[in-house]
């Protein structure tokens, strides 16, 4: 914060920060008719679209008191955006300004009083943001004057005509040098102790509690050939310390990270060894980890890219060495920094570093899991011990740079190894984070800097065809370089491709060096894009014509060069005149191959684009709507993808990187549910993000049967959602079982012998079926169920059959259906299913699909351990039992497994006893299902038991989701909350996982995102209430008839639901249909008149995802539901929301309509009359005397004021502005 004095005397505290759409009005009100002269007339939402960077000044109050716009091409349009650098170069040839270096205001608003403060302070802070700006360039009519305020930062240059409007303007420069100057950068002295200790002391102490009082005296004493300390001041005052040394254990980097793109860090040998002798094959490593990932990474052409890197040693090495170092200023100066001092650390063999492959990389090959290259070469890095600079100062950290490369002139690297919870700080923001191998010892992170990335010289210009050979050496190695030549050869020849798309190719050079190349065009599907993603999340939708959006299919950037990234995309977005890109990534199969034709290479600039949230989307009813139906272009079928994006706003807008390994066990609902939240996080980037499971990522579509499941849905999540999320693009994936945990050295131990190392512990794995335990009664001695002793804990512990299935996920459905191919179709034998959830319905129609006959299939049930079935409607279990009869199917209930085999050997089962209330039974089987019962696995528990986490028939977990270790959390069916609750009954099984996965993420963003407000924690005596989540509990499959069911209700404690129904306060049921003739639909509305259950059985298949949105909707907003129905209006469900007035409320927009509208309703529009919101409270408080039925006196109320015009008008808007998915709807002016 900066205090701001004006001509008067009065103060103003104030801060910057970035401009907001809610800033508008404000801006609006400071926009005065000499603004208007100087910018020209300004449509403000247009400019904050197109703007690079915008700075809103407020004070303590959350005034604004200033505000400024820049873009990075001239304002007054005199000149093209793509050629004003001519312009400017013709205007003065001694202006050093570049695309990299320079920006334009576009506006300056200010309250008159505190102007001149609030510009300069506004300049400070955007040279703060922007390290590598150096000229902000202001263009007015040349007969106009800058006024008092803008003449106080800048100077004029010159004039430029421009012809095509026969007028001159005025072009003037404010400079960063008299704002937020460079730092003079040199050895330290002993005498800048006494200056450097309160830096280091403000951060940390413990250097000192180690190595004493003066340990930075001796250090900077101790200084030689090979160890450097340096130091930056400002006003003759040290400011910020580096220390350097020449000596870097090459061989524990070489060992514990990739090191190819940069050739391991050491100089060409001939007796390198780069490569294994036999290429890795991708098929025969199926749980290697780059399997998992949509995007496969190879390793950089080390020979290739050497070459280019010694071709630029000479140019960087007379940069660094020759370069003219600014003496200390005397002007005041405004830079910054967090710091952090940073040294490596050792730590134990068994902490390994896991990380998924990045694409921080060049090249896309894939890597051979145990082969490791090999270098003879000698070194050519110097290594940070230690750093630390003044927060003020923070943003010039990279000006030591130029000075600590002089100082090894013959070293080429600068390395610095950082701790995982380190925030990432300025100066490690332009180096490039290395990936880590998987049996990396090291617990730190390691950043590279190459020489030649300190030249300012890069440019980005659109290719020729006399780059085609230099482009073919940069990407020679990548797996698709043949497709990005191709294109490369479309753009030579024609510009366009065979369709007639533009196409674009833009090339990054240095030193007239090709070193990145990106292909772009025209996205002409952007009504798919903006119907199915929310895009609107980053843009204004009607501020872009369609031509700026643009379609990125290829970015290839050398690695040395990285954090150029975001300025090439800039320069992109500048010179193809667009003003949004759009990335897209297709899932890939379980080959690893491609699955279409539309696939593209890998861009190394997704860490810089933001990802784009899928939209739910309405089932339309086709055939009755007709020509009232969205265009083709929104409801068309297109193969799933993920999308990423950027756009101007967001070139200059920094993401919060964090490092910390956060590891996730199991890939349950609630586990993808946590990932998918940290990964849409679009200001967020998450670095070491990982999860381990038995079969790695689901939903790589492996079931090839139709809509025929074995297992029954929660409708969390499907094949599509995983390919729209594209979490293998983020996260790292271990296959393996966690059989250990190691508090102390804070790492899981997996079934193979992995070891995963952990910041944070997130634990999913939740319950699975377990292999049943038979009791081992002697069925010849006609025993019932009453005579035998059963202990429902037991475990088997005996051979698994070969032929016996527990299904718990798509994997273990896969293998089933295999052996059922090969196995039980050609055969005559018998099925037994076992158990009595909805799975047994689910897997016994899968089984009649496959062909095999219902006399063949029985279905065993147990006894339940209460009176309340899996489905819970008798009219629903009726209709189901009927069409099992009517297969053929046999039913038994209340059966107990006995025997296996009469107790002989189990494998194969051949047989199977059970015992019942009355008499036993045996089947011969050939396959036997298990659904019997689910429990946490016994290697989870153990592994949960044996380190001493509190386990109580289940992990037990406070309301944070904290187990009694606070780096652990735990969440799903695999917990309990703890008995200090006194809620037992209630457990995160009685609620949604995808709900339970969010509220787990939104607990851990507390950690990282500096944009929330911290979490105040309530006194233990207050922590006594268990959070209740509202989200529906979902389940459905296709069941025996066949039958499409599906369920939605409330969470509760389970309950009959004739019990349900005999409460007083039960509501209304609504049923149209019969279960048996399969046209069953029952609504239940609450007492308050919400949607509280929906259950659908029908022999034809219908929305799913349209009648899930009708859950918690009041009955009036469906079309005054309880009336027509009791008018008897309404005979068929299914056709009533079939009609067009319900596309509305299953759009996903409509809840955003709902809040406006509430809001509307609880706002005061009139000073003397109360709102809407209030007057309810006051008729229920009985604070007003009615002669009148409240309903109709609110009626009343409602029309007669500004309310019902305010709420008519938001509903127009909402329609019109989502006509595109909504045209059956008609609003004024269509008519």
């Amino acid at each position: 914060m900066t205090s701001l004095t004006s001509p008067r005397g009065r103060e103003e505290i104030v801060h910057c920060r970035r401009t907001e759409s809610q800033d508008i009005y404000c801006i609006r009100s400071l926009i005065r008719k000499f603004t208007e002269n100087l910018f020209g007339r300004i449509n403000i939402i247009y400019l904050l679209e197109k703007a690079n960077l915008a700075i809103t000044l407020c004070n303590e109050r959350e005034e604004i008191m200033a505000q400024a716009t820049f873009v990075d091409y001239p304002n007054w349009d005199f000149v093209k955006q793509d050629e004003w650098l001519t312009a400017f170069h013709e205007l003065d040839v001694t202006l050093q300004c570049t695309p990299l270096n320079t920006l334009f205001m576009h506006l300056f608003v200010a309250v008159d009083e505190y102007a001149i403060g609030c510009c300069q302070e506004i300049m400070r802070t955007v040279f703060k943001a922007v390290p590598d700006l150096h000229f902000i360039f202001l263009i007015t009519p040349s007969y106009m004057s800058l006024g008092s305020t803008l003449v106080t930062v800048f100077d004029p240059v010159g004039l430029i005509p421009c012809f095509a409007i026969d007028e001159e303007f005025s072009v003037s420069v404010c400079q960063r040098h008299f704002h937020c100057p460079q730092l003079y950068i040199r050895q330290a002295r002993v005498e800048d102790h006494d200056d450097l200790m309160p830096i280091f002391l403000r951060h940390d102490t413990s250097l000192k509690e180690i190595y004493g009082e003066f340990f930075l005296a001796e250090l900077i004493e101790a200084q030689d050939q090979e160890n450097y300390c340096v130091v930056c001041e400002d006003k003759g005052t040290a400011v910020g310390f580096m220390s350097v040394c020449a000596q870097v254990n090459m061989e524990i980097l070489h060992q514990c990270f990739d090191l190819g793109p940069f050739h391991g860090l050491c100089r060409p040998h001939p007796d390198d060894i780069l490569r294994p002798e036999k290429p890795p094959s991708v098929h025969s490593s199926e749980n290697a980890l780059e399997d998992e990932s949509v995007q496969t990474i190879k390793k950089t052409d080390e020979e290739s890219l050497e070459q280019d890197i010694h071709s630029l040693e000479e140019d960087v090495k007379e940069e660094v060495l020759f370069e003219h170092l600014p003496e200390p200023s005397l002007s005041t100066s405004t830079s910054a920094a967090p710091t952090h001092e940073s040294y490596e650390e050792e730590k134990s063999a068994s902490e390994v570093s896991l990380d998924v492959i990045k694409i921080s990389q060049v090249s896309l090959t894939i890597d051979d899991e145990d082969f490791r290259p090999l270098y003879k070469g000698a070194s050519s890095a110097f290594c940070i011990q230690l750093f630390c600079i003044d927060d003020k100062y923070e943003t010039r950290s990279l000006d030591f740079m130029q000075f600590v490369f002089s100082l090894f002139p013959h070293k080429d690297f600068c390395v610095i190894s950082v701790p995982h919870l380190t925030p990432e700080f300025v100066l490690i923001q332009n180096f490039t984070r290395i990936v880590p191998f998987n049996t990396s010892i090291l617990d730190n992170d390691l950043y590279v800097f190459h020489r030649a990335g300190l030249l300012k010289s890069i440019n980005i210009r659109l290719a020729t065809t006399n780059d085609v050979p230099a482009v073919e050496n940069l990407i020679k190695t990548l797996n698709l370089s043949q497709s990005i030549l191709e294109d490369f050869q479309k753009y030579n020849t024609a510009r366009r491709d065979p369709d007639g798309t533009k196409v674009q190719t833009f090339v990054a050079e240095v030193s007239n060096q090709i070193v990145g190349v990106s292909i772009i065009r025209d996205e002409m599907d952007i009504e798919y894009i903006r119907s199915h993603y929310n895009i609107e999340d980053f843009i204004y939708f009607s501020h872009h014509q369609r031509e700026e959006h643009g379609h990125m299919y290829h970015f290839v950037l050398n690695p040395i060069f990285q954090h150029y990234t975001k300025y090439f995309l800039k320069e992109i977005l500048r010179l193809s005149f667009k003003s949004c890109l759009y990335y897209l990534i297709y899932p890939q199969s379980r080959e690893g191959k491609f699955q279409n034709p539309y696939a593209h290479s890998l861009t190394s600039a997704l860490h810089y684009l933001v990802p784009v949230r899928p939209r739910r989307q309405i089932v339309y009813p086709l055939e009755e709507l007709g020509i009232n139906a969205p265009s083709k272009e929104v409801s068309k079928d297109q193969p799933p993808y993920a999308l990423y994006h950027t756009n101007r706003k967001l070139m200059l807008e920094p993401k919060v990187t964090i490092n910390a390994r956060i590891v996730v066990v199991g890939a349950s609902n609630v586990g993808i549910s946590f990932l998918e939240t940290l990964i849409f996080c679009p200001h967020l980037k998450f670095n070491n993000l990982t999860l381990t499971s038995i079969h790695g990522l689901p939903g790589r579509s492996l079931m090839n049967i139709g809509e025929r499941k074995f297992l029954a849905s929660d409708h969390c999540f499907n094949d599509k959602d995983y390919a729209l999320m594209s979490l293998c693009s983020w996260v790292n994936v271990v296959v393996g079982k966690m059989i250990g945990i190691n508090r102390a050295a804070k790492h899981i131990l997996l079934s193979n012998e992995k070891i995963v190392p952990y910041d944070h512990l997130i634990l999913c794995t939740g319950q699975q079926y377990q292999v049943p335990c038979p009791t081992g009664a002697d069925i010849t001695k006609l025993l019932t169920n009453r005579e035998i002793e059963k202990d429902s804990k037991q475990r088997y512990t005996g051979q698994i059959p070969s032929n016996l299935f527990t299904l718990n996920d798509e994997e273990d459905c896969l293998r089933a259906l295999k052996w059922i191919k090969e196995n039980l179709i050609p055969s005559e034998g018998n099925v037994i299913i076992y158990g009595n959830t909805i799975d047994v319905y689910t897997t016994i129609e899968t089984l009649l699909y496959l062909g095999i006959n219902g006399d063949r299939i029985h279905m065993v049930q147990p006894p339940l351990n209460s009176n309340i079935t899996c489905i819970n409607n008798y009219e629903v279990e009726n209709a189901i039992e009927e069409a099992l009869l009517e297969a053929n199917v046999s039913l038994y209930s209340e059966a107990i497994l006995a025997q296996w085999n009469d107790g002989e050997d189990p494998d194969p089962i051949t047989c199977a006893s059970f015992t019942t209330p009355t008499k036993p039974f045996k089947i011969q089987c050939t396959a036997f299902f298990s659904f019997y019962e689910k429990n946490v696995d016994y290697e989870t528990f153990k592994a949960l038991n044996d380190s001493c986490l509190v386990y109580d028939g289940r992990l037990v977990i406070d309301t944070t989701f904290h187990t009694n270790d606070i780096t652990i959390r735990a969440a799903g069916p695999l917990t309990k909350f703890s008995n200090r609750y006194y809620a037992n009954e209630w457990t995160h099984s009685s609620f949604s996982s995808k709900e339970i996965g969010f509220q787990l993420a939104a607990t851990m963003l507390n950690l990282f995102d500096p944009t929330l407000e911290p979490v105040i924690e309530p006194p233990g005596d207050l922590d006594r209430l268990i959070p209740i989540y509202k989200g529906a509990k979902i389940k459905g499959g296709l069941l025996p008839g066949p039958y499409y069911y599906l369920h939605v209700a409330k969470p509760m404690i389970p309950t009959p639901l004739d019990v349900q129904i005999a409460q007083a306060d039960f509501g209304l049921q609504i049923i149209t249909g019969k279960a048996k003739t399969g046209d069953y639909f029952r609504i239940h509305i609450n007492k308050y008149q919400m949607v509280e259950t929906i259950t659908c059985l029908s022999r034809k298949p219908f929305p799913t995802s349209n009648y899930i949105a009708l859950f918690g909707q009041h009955e009036q907003v469906l079309n005054n539901l309880c009336s027509r129905h009791m008018e008897g209006l309404i005979t068929d469900l299914y056709s009533f929301f079939a009609e067009p007035w319900s596309m509305a409320i299953f759009h996903d927009r409509f809840i955003d309509l709902k809040k406006e509208l509430r809001q509307i309703l609880a706002s005061k529009e009139d000073e003397e009359l109360p709102s809407m919101e209030n007057l309810v409270l006051q008729i229920v408080d009985e604070e007003i005397n009615l002669f009148e039925k409240p309903k109709k006196y609110l009626q009343k109320f409602f029309e007669e004021t500004i309310y019902k015009s305010e709420v008519e008008k938001s509903i127009l808007e909402y329609l019109h502005y989502n006509k595109y998915h909504l045209p059956m709807y008609a609003w004024p002016g269509i008519i």
